[in-house]
């Protein structure tokens, strides 16, 4: 195993320097590491500053005034969605502060994306509690550096928020779509879930991932293909092709 890495280096990258030390290095163990020697995980860091980098992001968002509620939801997801995380945890270089177990070190783990994606927000969180909500802004917009501002003036990125796409669809019809573990195969530090897109208690996508967030984008990926296939499938039959036809057939609604 490493040695042990010098949490004040990170500091002097996030120019801030904490006062409780074990709070950032907490941000930076992962679930092997926390098993291995009975400490506590980035976990409960992690979901805080999910929700942290949500709210900065949908707030610059909403003060730019330029896109529609549905378009700053996708420019939002690819913002926040584990492949530009994963990114900027490189860029800050938070795989040389993790704390990874024996076997996950081994394993090549301290660079996969979903566990730097979620560092990343944990650390974000524990700014947050010994800083504020301020200056853990400050730190996050000059992170993501021109990334916001190239969005918002070019307004160029990619579109790979499926579950929003999806929601958007299904919102119009009064549906809502939720995800469901099916699966959780493997090793706790190396879980791979299966996750389903269910609507009104129907299953019509699945996804499968080492990161559940992953796993629910892929499902409703796999969902949007099924609607694509339906529909299709409509129109060479002559049936009707619009939403509430085609989701009605999806549901097993046709003919009641």
């Amino acid at each position: 195993m490493r040695k042990t890495p010098d949490i004040q280096q990170l500091e002097k990258r996030m120019d801030f320097r904490f006062k409780n030390h074990q709070l950032l290095r907490t941000a930076l163990t992962h679930t092997s590491y926390a098993h291995q020697f009975g400490v506590e995980s980035y976990e409960r860091l992690e979901f805080l500053g999910d929700a942290i980098l949500g709210f900065i992001i949908a707030q610059e968002l909403y003060l730019d005034k330029k896109f529609p509620e549905g378009m700053s939801t996708r420019i939002r997801a690819a913002l926040v969605c584990e492949d530009t995380l994963a990114q900027l945890a490189g860029e800050i270089g938070i795989d040389e502060f993790a704390l990874l177990g024996t076997g996950a070190e081994n394993c090549g783990e301290r660079h996969r994306k979903s566990i730097l994606a979620d560092m990343f927000e944990a650390h974000v969180a524990a700014l947050y509690l010994e800083a504020g909500m301020e200056r853990t802004r400050s730190y996050v917009l000059g992170v993501y550096g021109d990334r916001i501002k190239n969005i918002i003036t070019e307004g160029h990125f990619i579109d790979s928020d499926y579950k929003s796409r999806l929601q958007e669809r299904l919102q119009s019809k009064g549906r809502n779509v939720t995800y469901e573990v099916v699966s959780e195969e493997g090793p706790i530090h190396d879980c791979v879930f299966t996750v389903a897109a269910v609507i009104d208690g129907r299953a019509i996508g699945e996804g499968v991932s080492n990161s559940k967030k992953k796993a629910q984008q892929l499902a409703a990926h796999a969902a949007l293909e099924r609607i694509a296939a339906v529909e299709k499938s409509r129109m060479e039959r002559g049936l009707p092709t619009d939403n509430d036809s085609i989701l009605r057939e999806l549901c097993g609604e046709e003919r009641r």
